[in-house]
């Protein structure tokens, strides 16, 4: 007999579902950009800019919103943003019409989703005790990232039957149910209240080392990350092409490619979030990020391959590059004062998502730099060298992890394992 479900667990998986849809919205646009492209006559560069700018918008609210969940209801910052979200997105669904209507709308919804993944993650934080904490944040990063696998599958799917502005309004109905939902998961809510450290914000989390480095290397996390999702299903669309497909189908199968790439995430982040507690945070991210840094600098000279293999590849791509999402978030928790743990939360998405934004126009800036280039005869360059730009800022994290791991303060990490 299948012993029962706790209290704990069961609010855990009502938030994990709403989350799942509130993300519908989160990379839409990735499915649908190689129709934006050829319908805007846009360039590889602009097109990744327009990804970039809704990181932007994410950042400006996220580092806030964050950081007011110290002081203010998190239930309240939680549900205005996810409605943001959804209508900033039905938004852009019935009025996005070039280039510079794309980059304002998509801010917004960035926006919206800075005040739902960090407010989310310092309620399981708060939830969970140290001991199973990285398995109960794992579980729920796993959701987002399900949810972000989705927001591939559908966007495709009905942008292949019904165009990209039916998708897209699609994408914001989920939103709303997320937001409904979200009713449920605050039923009863009492925020918590912590008492407030004698250290100064500048002395617990500025000048905290151990908390800088995990931040620093989350941030290089995050440019391997969002390089390689904004542009792997255009990635699988080209590959499409190359083999005969039409560009319309191409784009349908390439979202659900990419979907199916994202959404192996899913078992990644409970997988390692378990893992680390027992072999250590810093050890985990290491051997994680090592291991996808190759597959960057590997991954986009499958372009001319067989698509199943490129698709196989890129499954354990996709495992790799995600696992270490919730042991960053973590192990952040175990490092700062709970006082300032949305603080410290806003902090961390500057950094992450900072270079997050970045990441998606250094790839394209790439991909337009290296246009038409073959090193060998038949064998596509300029996938290859894009996909490296993603795997050059990887190779930093190992390096904060080694450096974090000589800090004496870490050894408060879960119970000393760092």
């Amino acid at each position: 007999m299948a012993p029962p479900i706790s209290d704990k667990t069961r609010w855990l998986l009502l938030l994990c579902t709403a989350q799942m849809f509130i993300m519908l919205v989160f990379i839409n646009y990735s499915a649908i950009l190689p129709l934006l492209k050829a319908e805007w006559g846009m360039n590889n560069t602009k097109a990744g800019s327009i990804f970039s700018v809704y990181q932007l918008g994410y950042i400006a609210s996220g580092v806030i919103l964050s950081t007011l969940t110290d002081r203010l209801n998190t239930k309240h910052i939680f549900i205005a943003a996810a409605l943001w979200s959804g209508t900033a997105n039905l938004l852009f669904g019935l009025f996005a019409h070039d280039y510079l209507s794309a980059m304002v709308l998509r801010a917004l919804t960035g926006i919206g989703m800075g005040g739902t993944y960090m407010p989310g993650l310092k309620l399981v934080a708060e939830r969970f005790e140290p001991s199973s904490r990285g398995r109960a944040v794992g579980i729920y990063v796993g959701a987002l990232v399900l949810g972000a696998s989705l927001s591939l599958a559908v966007t495709g799917a009905v942008a292949s039957a019904a165009g990209w502005r039916t998708a897209v309004l699609v994408c914001s109905g989920g939103v709303y149910v997320g937001a409904l939902l979200s009713l449920a998961v605050f039923r009863g809510y009492r925020p918590m209240v912590h008492r407030t450290s004698d250290q100064s914000f500048q002395k617990e989390i500025v000048r905290n080392k151990p908390a800088f480095l995990m931040i620093l290397g989350y941030g290089s996390h995050m440019w391997e990350m969002y390089g390689m999702r904004s542009w792997l299903a255009p990635f699988f669309t080209a590959a499409l092409i190359q083999h005969g497909l039409a560009a319309g189908r191409a784009t349908g199968w390439a979202a659900t490619a990419a979907a199916c790439v994202v959404g192996i995430g899913t078992v990644a982040t409970a997988v390692t979030g378990t893992v680390s507690d027992r072999l250590g945070r810093t050890r985990t991210i290491s051997l994680v990020m090592l291991a996808s840094a190759f597959l960057s600098f590997t991954f986009g000279w499958l372009v001319n391959a067989s698509p199943a293999i490129a698709v196989a590849v890129g499954l354990l791509y996709g495992y790799l590059i995600v696992a270490d999402s919730p042991v960053f978030s973590t192990g952040l928790t175990e490092l700062v004062s709970p006082a300032y743990l949305g603080a410290a939360m806003g902090l961390q998405s500057l950094v992450g998502y900072s270079l997050g934004m970045i990441s998606p126009t250094v790839f394209g800036w790439a991909l337009d730099l290296c246009r038409g280039w073959e090193p060998v005869p038949g064998i596509n360059g300029e996938w290859g060298i894009a996909f490296a730009t993603a795997g050059l800022g990887a190779l930093a994290g190992p390096v904060f992890m080694a450096m974090l791991r000589r800090c004496p303060e870490s050894s408060r990490m879960a119970g000393g394992r760092q």
